[in-house]
């Protein structure tokens, strides 16, 4: 699989990233659909993760040349760190994860991580379930909130994360945020920040105009997420009367291949998807169906809605 540098980092990562998700019968990712506050508490492990099935897919996603691991809740770090024990890396992988309980609206104003000593605890605990020595990409998910409520948060936070690299608990960092434009742009000018993890999608293209290009300017690595709309690509499909959902994710895959992300982080629930859904990386023109699919979902009255509710959501000023 195709390497390429993460902005002006050291990493050269492969163009598909294994996001850590495992997935419900309904195709729904567990955890966050199960019970979410149980599941976003630190030190939570709940059954069944990192089983038979996740296995097979991590043995494809190292057949595929894939080199980085997204992991969220402490029940996927969990299981990543076990199956690498299991199953270990036939080369150097890298591994990209977030505080728990610090992030998003988890923590009001995300004060926790100015807290050295908590941030500092926190990423040990990380390094512990993911059984290694340094975290290579530390996420930092952030709302609106946070710069609002300090005019001197990125300021403190950029000394944070200073302090992580120079004791040699991470590598880089990385900007994240459900805010949109506004959030996103004070990350990058703030220079504390390696790369930033966007949502890209035929339905969601608001970084594009930007905060992509602001990034790229700050010499920031662009890694692209929620492919597949979080699944709504293919609930749009099925309504439109689509049920090829390996055509819907070809053709996905293929629209944001065009933007060239350093890398695509891909959810997936068996070895067969992933598969497949790296061979649409391999061919980057469009089929004639591919293309008919793609049309005939965005005039839709679904996608319409969707693409609008990402519009006002990535542009709001005010707090969240």
């Amino acid at each position: 699989m195709h390497k390429r540098r993460l902005g002006q980092t050291s990493l050269y990562l492969s163009s598909v990233a294994l996001g850590g998700h495992e997935y419900l019968a309904d195709g729904r990712s567990r955890g966050f659909n199960e019970d979410m506050r149980l599941a976003t508490s630190p030190g939570h492990i709940a059954e069944g993760y990192g089983g038979v099935k996740r296995r097979k897919v991590l043995s494809q996603a190292y057949d595929l040349g894939i080199n980085i691991f997204d992991v969220t809740i402490d029940s996927e770090k969990e299981a990543l760190g076990r199956n690498f024990s299991e199953i270990p890396p036939p080369y150097e992988v890298y591994v990209q994860s977030r505080p728990e309980g610090m992030c998003y609206s988890y923590d009001p104003n995300n004060e926790k991580m100015l807290d050295y000593a908590l941030l500092r605890k926190e990423v040990q605990r990380i390094l512990k379930l993911i059984r290694r020595e340094t975290l290579d990409l530390l996420n930092i998910g952030l709302l609106a909130w946070s710069i609002d409520n300090d005019r001197n948060y990125m300021a403190r936070l950029s000394y944070n994360l200073g302090e992580l690299k120079r004791e040699g608990l991470i590598r880089y960092t990385v900007a994240d945020s459900f805010s949109g434009e506004r959030l996103y742009l004070a990350m990058i000018d703030s220079g504390a920040f390696d790369a930033v993890n966007v949502d890209l999608n035929p339905g969601d293209a608001c970084a594009l105009p930007r905060v992509i290009p602001a990034a790229r300017a700050a010499g920031n690595g662009f890694i692209a997420r929620e492919a597949f709309l979080k699944g709504e690509l293919f609930r749009m499909g099925s309504a439109c009367g689509i049920e090829d959902r390996d055509l819907l994710a070809r053709a996905a895959m293929k629209w944001l291949a065009q933007h060239q992300p350093d890398c695509i982080i891909l959810g997936v629930d068996t070895a067969e998807q992933l598969a497949s859904n790296c061979d649409a990386l391999s061919e980057t023109q469009f089929s004639d169906s591919e293309l008919a699919a793609l049309a005939r979902i965005q005039t839709s009255a679904d996608f319409l809605a969707y693409e609008t509710k990402k519009e006002q959501e990535f542009m709001e000023t005010t707090s969240a």
